[in-house]
């Protein structure tokens, strides 16, 4: 029982990554914290869907559609739907109705189901359309640009981009990179220390909060199906 991921990452400057996905003799998997929204189509015994995915803050239990196929579109952060700002897709998300094989429905268009070659192709044209925006506040600070705005101001926007905080982006992102370390065979001291976590301790609260697996399972690889691919390449 398990789901098989394949995940790139993209060129594009509105795509984090695309990511496929299929379950096999899976029915519940442990869901991942995450900091992105997306888009995801998957089809389950012929019928296709569509739906956007908002962030996630802390792990849990969900449903996996079984024998499905997945296309997934991880958007980058400071970006959102027009018509569907993200901090309402935070620990939640939306199916959109009227999907087929070929096209879904968003914000009163029809658009063609996109592939995973040719995902930013979509994505593209939604930029176009105004229908997917962005927040450059966002990207300035994640380029680790200095701002004129006051602190307060910079968080306040930071949160209406993305529906979270920075600091709870930084603890989810390091817990997914500590994660996915941790399955690629990097011992909890090493992590610990690359990572900056205060101690083993300290590390498995976060695991647990945000990935739902002890160090342990990730590096044995136990536990159930995980919304995480975990056979990545990383880079140091």
């Amino acid at each position: 029982m398990e789901l098989r991921f394949g995940t790139r990452a993209s060129d594009s400057p509105w795509v984090d990554a695309v990511w496929t996905c299929t379950s096999e003799r899976v029915t519940r998997m442990t869901s991942v914290a995450a900091v992105r929204w997306g888009l995801v189509f998957w089809v389950q015994d012929g019928r296709a869907y569509t739906s956007v995915t908002g962030p996630e803050t802390r792990a849990g239990t969900a449903p996996v559609p079984e024998g499905a196929t997945f296309t997934g579109i991880d958007f980058a952060l400071g970006t959102s739907l027009r018509a569907l700002p993200t901090p309402e897709l935070v620990d939640g998300g939306v199916v959109l109705p009227d999907t087929t094989r070929r096209s879904f429905r968003l914000d009163g268009s029809r658009w063609e189901t996109p592939g995973p070659d040719d995902a930013e192709a979509l994505v593209e044209r939604l930029v176009r359309a105004g229908i997917v925006v962005r927040d450059p506040i966002v990207t300035e600070i994640l380029r680790g640009h200095s701002l004129a705005a006051s602190g307060r101001t910079v968080e306040r926007r930071f949160r209406a981009a993305t529906g979270l905080t920075r600091g709870a982006v930084r603890q989810i992102e390091r817990a997914r990179t500590a994660a996915e370390l941790l399955a690629a065979g990097a011992p909890a001291a090493d992590v610990v220390a690359k990572l900056d976590y205060f101690d083993e301790p300290h590390l498995a609260r976060a695991l647990r909060t945000y990935v739902g697996r002890t160090a342990g399972q990730l590096r044995d690889r136990v536990g159930g199906a995980i919304a995480l691919d975990l056979d990545q390449r990383l880079t140091s």
